[in-house]
């Protein structure tokens, strides 16, 4: 099985790259936030709550060199998809 994605533990990041990777993420077209309007500030602290929680995870892909920020269970489900077709 070729590994495409790491996990980096955000805690590992320099702030204040971690706090330009959540603006990028926050501002993306398509991230939703709910009903309710929120201030970048919000967004951010929600982001790292969410980080905190293990909800949410920061992947380097190696191919590509760029880093995401992804649902836990998503890349756990990726993973398993990858063990099954490792093509």
């Amino acid at each position: 099985m070729k590994i495409k994605d790491i996990e980096v533990p955000f805690e590992k990041i320099d702030p204040e790259v971690l706090r330009m990777l959540i603006e990028e993420y926050i501002t993306r077209d398509g991230t939703f936030y709910g009903t309710a309007e929120m201030d970048m500030k919000d967004k951010i602290e929600m982001v790292i709550r969410q980080l905190k929680s293990g909800d949410i995870l920061i992947t380097w892909d190696l191919e590509s060199q760029t880093s995401n920020i992804v649902l836990k269970k998503d890349i756990a489900e990726k993973r398993g998809r990858d063990r099954q077709n490792p093509g």
